[in-house]
């Protein structure tokens, strides 16, 4: 039996052509050559044109002149016969070593021939060279009118010379061939010219991914961003930001956790101290007070806990998103509900105004969690007698909840402090655990809305909750 074990780098590891697909610099230089790449090839077919047009010119030159020699070698003789001799000068013109035939034709004005192939193609314009076909071959064919001493006043002879295309293809080919050389050596040297540059002009760059790679996991500091170019430079600045949040977030979580060890010791040790009173007591009513202080203490634990757990969900990112529509009407008749046998204990009136339904956008379960801590902190500061008043409105595009009480209230001066995670403000007798507000401000950050204390104008507080409308 074998144990196919793949290593954790070769499952990982993306193949080096996607890796370079995604490199910077690969696509800076792709985006470099390519358009060049594409002028060049306009500039290429520019250019074979160009040797076209070039040899056809050369080549129409060189028919032009053997028929304008051939012409004049054309004369009458004393019983009025049209002789030619042809010059062999205006054949071997056309010997280039590629092994080319040339024709010619020579007639007169009324259609005699005087030399050379009656059927060879004659161009539609004189002195204009022609591409043709004769007796199988591709050939250029030029057409010259000649006036010739001897003849009648104004006659003239028609001379027409024509030669393969071997010639001509090969100085074609040569011309552009030259030119795509030259454009060949110009991509290379910008190739290269460009990799050499963007390898000075990433160097920044690649300076910056060391800094960080090479940076201690501890280390938050941020980076220089005058080390980069300026293009670069809103990175730096959203990287050192980043850290900065970062920073920001590993610090409130040290408070957090030291906080939280710190307001679950005195709980634990009041409930061992009380197990182990209740277990030495004898006497049996002393030993039931002792349990029922037991029983005290661990249903404040567990209330600790469980807000230390709603805290920990309530904080962005600790889980996915919700969008509930929520009727915060519904949710806090149901929330009111639950603590009405408390209010009663307590002799509170517990009250609540609603217009209507008030629906909002967000976690539902987050957002009865909000209201169970507005209601709950309520009724533990208020005194015996007193009231709490729960009233949802809506205020344009906000739902707008007040839950007011008579109780002892917050100074001005800490409205602000209150929100802080286990903050307690001092002379205070109600038991807490200073969360509920610190789980409201997170619920409502989290749902895009915000929170503000206000003094009651019978001196207790009131908290208002702003939350946009569904």
């Amino acid at each position: 039996m074998t144990n196919d074990v793949t290593p954790r780098s070769a499952r990982t590891s993306p193949p080096l052509w996607k890796r370079s697909a995604e490199s910077l610099r690969f696509q800076l230089l792709l985006w470099i050559v390519l358009p060049l790449i594409s002028v060049i090839c306009i500039n290429l077919f520019t250019s074979f044109q160009s040797a076209e047009a070039t040899a056809d010119l050369i080549n129409d030159q060189m028919l032009l002149s053997s028929a304008r020699v051939i012409a004049e070698a054309v004369a009458v003789d004393t019983n009025g016969t049209i002789e030619a001799d042809i010059p062999p000068a205006a054949l071997e013109m056309f010997d280039t070593g590629h092994g080319d035939r040339v024709f010619y034709r020579v007639i007169t004005a009324w259609g005699t021939l005087v030399t050379g192939f009656l059927d060879l193609p004659s161009p539609t314009k004189e002195q204009t060279g022609e591409d043709a076909v004769f007796r199988g071959d591709k050939v250029r064919v030029m057409m010259l009118n000649h006036p010739v001493v001897g003849l009648a006043k104004d006659a003239t002879v028609s001379v027409s010379v024509a030669v393969t295309l071997n010639n001509e293809s090969a100085m074609r080919q040569r011309l552009w061939l030259s030119d795509f050389t030259k454009q060949l050596l110009l991509v290379l040297v910008a190739g290269l010219v460009a990799v050499i540059g963007l390898q000075r002009g990433l160097a920044p760059v690649l300076k910056l991914r060391d800094a960080v790679r090479q940076r201690d996991r501890e280390r938050l500091d941020p980076f220089n961003s005058q080390s980069v170019q300026s293009e670069l430079r809103p990175l730096v600045h959203a990287l050192n930001d980043h850290m900065e949040r970062v920073q920001g977030q590993m610090s409130a979580q040290r408070r957090f956790v030291s906080n939280a060890a710190h307001q679950l010791r005195t709980p634990l040790a009041l409930v061992n101290t009380q197990a182990s009173v209740a277990a030495r007591e004898e006497n049996p009513a002393r030993r039931n007070e002792a349990l029922q202080a037991l029983r005290t203490s661990t249903k404040q634990l567990t209330r600790l806990a469980s807000q230390l757990l709603t805290l920990s969900r309530a904080e962005p990112g600790s889980r996915r998103p919700r969008h509930d529509t929520v009727d915060l009407t519904v949710a806090a008749r149901q929330v009111l509900e639950t603590y009405a046998e408390t209010a009663l204990k307590r002799q509170i009136d517990l009250g609540f105004e609603a217009s209507g339904p008030a629906f909002v956008e967000g976690d539902g379960t987050m957002l009865s969690e909000m209201l169970v801590n507005l209601v709950d902190n309520a009724l533990r500061y208020t005194p015996a007698g007193g009231t709490v008043t729960v009233s949802l409105s809506l205020e344009g595009e906000w739902v707008c909840i007040r839950v007011e009480d008579n109780g002892p209230g917050i100074p001005e001066s800490e409205h602000e402090q209150v929100f802080e995670r286990f903050y307690r403000i001092m002379g205070t007798q109600a038991e807490g655990s200073g969360l509920g507000l610190a789980i409201v401000k997170e619920v409502v950050d989290g749902a895009s809305g915000d929170v503000a204390l206000k003094t009651a104008p019978n001196g207790g507080l009131i908290v208002e909750v702003r939350l946009p409308v569904a």
